[in-house]
């Protein structure tokens, strides 16, 4: 994902982290909790792993065993481009039995993008037997809604939003400049989603400092964070939210997906292996907590 990178003036941006959003507070009552660290990227398919990430020559049906050793959760873009039945998914549940492994699936464009969102029960309904089937490795779902989707359009989402299940943690991400620029949308946002128990995706990505709103609705992140692979820069923004993250879990944040979109897929290895170093992980995946 390259979303907003703007990677030609890279080294103009400014990039440090805002502060923290007014709901943030609401959310993080200031007491610490234990914490645990999900680290994993866009999916386990990439060609970009043979020979980096995974062993070089790797039968296809071994690549979700592979990355299920090096990485404790997905975000599993490939339920955005089709509705999977139950025993579709159940086949990926088998290839990550026996490991602390959480699938963190899209919702597909047909309801994201092609549809009114209100005109989309069946297709929701199909969408959520499906993923049902990871049972306990089902980890938080993402809705993202067109970079074209601003607020004129809010209460079509706020309804959809209202008759999800409350039993599943989802989080929405929002693109469009207008639910960051517009302060009376903005905070309108985060109260409804903060009400309905929803997340809102945070998105780290060079170009789009808007999309970076540090606004935690529920006491978990689901961050997104752009990265051009083996540039110095990453590392500094790596770095602070390592700091960032050393205070919320101090205010009582509870979990964490961090999701690294490294631009190309280059670099992959290394940088996994800078994260692991900025983060003190000395364990396998599936065992680590923060810091």
């Amino acid at each position: 994902m390259d979303f907003g990178a703007n990677w030609p003036i890279y080294d103009q941006l400014e990039l440090s982290l805002p502060a923290d959003e007014w709901v943030t507070a609401q959310v993080l009552k200031g007491t610490p909790v234990n914490n645990t660290l999900r680290i994993g990227t866009s999916g386990w398919s990439r060609k970009e792993y043979a020979g980096t990430l995974y062993p070089r020559g790797i039968r296809e049906t071994a690549l979700l065993p592979e990355y299920s050793r090096i990485f404790n959760c997905v975000e599993l873009n490939a339920t955005h481009y089709k509705i999977y039945s139950p025993d579709d998914i159940r086949k990926w549940v088998d290839k990550v039995k026996g490991r602390d492994f959480m699938f963190c699936p899209k919702v597909p464009q047909v309801i994201s993008h092609h549809s009114t969102l209100l005109n989309a029960a069946t297709e929701t309904a199909a969408f959520l037997e499906g993923i049902r089937a990871f049972e306990k490795q089902l980890g938080p779902v993402f809705l993202q809604v067109s970079e074209y989707f601003s607020p004129v359009r809010k209460l079509n989402l706020y309804k959809y939003l209202e008759q999800l299940p409350r039993d599943l943690q989802f989080f929405v991400e929002v693109r469009h400049p207008d639910w960051f620029g517009n302060e009376t949308e903005r905070r309108e946002f985060f109260n409804t989603l903060h009400q309905l128990g929803i997340g809102v995706v945070i998105t780290d990505t060079p170009g789009r400092r808007d999309c970076l709103h540090m606004g935690l609705t529920v006491p978990h992140l689901f961050l997104r964070f752009v990265t051009k692979g083996g540039h110095p820069l990453d590392s500094v923004r790596l770095l602070e939210w390592k700091e960032r993250l050393d205070v919320w879990k101090q205010q009582g944040l509870e979990t964490i997906c961090f999701f690294l979109h490294v631009h190309d897929g280059r670099f992959e290895a290394d940088f996994y292996k800078e994260v692991q170093a900025v983060f003190g992980l000395t364990a396998q995946p599936s065992q680590m907590t923060l810091f």
